[in-house]
């Protein structure tokens, strides 16, 4: 494998891939703000413009890249508004697909009723998800999102060293924290989910909201694709989850012993993000964008980010009944 395998990924390989896939692109290209993938915005002779991903190679097997996109289109098949690719194939080594361009804004979540419209969509969502696990995919848990990552900063020494024995001890102190509270959820019922359903997936339109981005698709609780609505205190989250279940569980019910896993799963995403930056280090476009990933500051933040986060575990469950 390449060291940084998109060094290879020129403005011309991407048009050929485009033409690889049956359309004729006009020379028109802008690249699009992602970095875990390569995405672009391609013109094309006589038709709209489209969007293409070049997925990082050695991230997903082909069978978990095309449950992902089997996903979008069964969810499309249910007239669910998620955007699903129009060709997938492979070209000089890369796995790529091409989507139709849809435009949009962030929506207003300070808006209850954006948020009600958006549970309804998510319940939906979940409704179809619920019929039928991956195969391929991974699931979301605390090995996968908290102490494989906690491991692998450790090993490759991405703490500075006088902040190693605070950073060592607060990971620990939350994940035993993360671990009580799926104690206390019990056996929840893990489906298909978005997986990283932010309010960036989430593109808004006269017409209501539409969904992209299946990269991060998995099996988990259900809550995971609505803690990331929620902000502010504690009284406001409650309304914000309330307005969300509005929508939801027009289609859904939200099993109630997965209010428990909400400050658990924001727990894991924190140490999980530092991991997936100190793994993508060696791609030229982490240090350029995270420059302050490395530094004394960022890991003082996070010490203090998780200490919160460990105060908030402890706390009973919000209450939506």
């Amino acid at each position: 494998m390449d060291a940084h395998p998109y060094s290879r990924l020129t403005p011309d390989l991407v048009l050929d891939a485009v033409a690889a896939s049956g359309l004729a692109p006009d020379g028109r290209l802008l690249t699009l703000n992602s970095y875990e993938n390569r995405v672009y915005q391609v013109g094309i002779d006589d038709g709209p413009m489209v969007v293409v991903k070049f997925y990082r190679p050695e991230r997903w097997t082909d069978e978990q890249i095309d449950e992902e996109h089997a996903f979008a289109h069964e969810l499309k098949n249910h007239e669910i508004p998620v955007v699903a690719p129009q060709y997938s194939g492979h070209h000089e080594g890369f796995r790529f697909a091409v989507y139709p361009r849809r435009g949009g804004r962030t929506p207003e979540l300070g808006d209850p009723k954006t948020l009600e419209w958006i549970g309804r969509f998510i319940g939906r969502i979940h409704a179809v998800g619920a019929t039928k696990r991956f195969s391929h995919r991974p699931e979301l848990n605390p090995d996968l999102f908290g102490r494989e990552p906690r491991s692998f900063l450790l090993e490759h020494k991405f703490v500075p060293p006088e902040l190693l024995p605070a950073w060592e001890a607060v990971t620990a102190q939350a994940l035993d924290a993360v671990a009580l509270c799926y104690e206390r959820a019990g056996d929840v019922k893990s489906i298909r989910l978005h997986g990283d359903c932010h309010p960036g997936n989430i593109l808004w339109t006269s017409e209501g909201p539409h969904f992209v981005d299946l990269d991060d698709a998995r099996m988990g609780p259900a809550i995971q694709d609505l803690w990331m609505l929620l902000s502010g205190d504690r009284p406001a989250m409650t309304g914000q989850m309330l307005d969300v279940l509005a929508g939801y569980e027009d289609f859904m019910t939200l099993d109630r012993r997965e209010l428990h896993l909400v400050e658990a799963l924001r727990t894991l995403r924190l140490v999980h993000y530092s991991a997936w930056i100190a793994r993508r280090w060696d791609d030229p476009a982490f240090p350029a964008a995270f420059p302050w990933f490395n530094t004394q500051r960022y890991w003082q933040d996070r010490i203090l980010e998780l200490r919160e986060q460990i105060a908030l575990m402890g706390e009973p469950a919000l209450v939506v009944d």
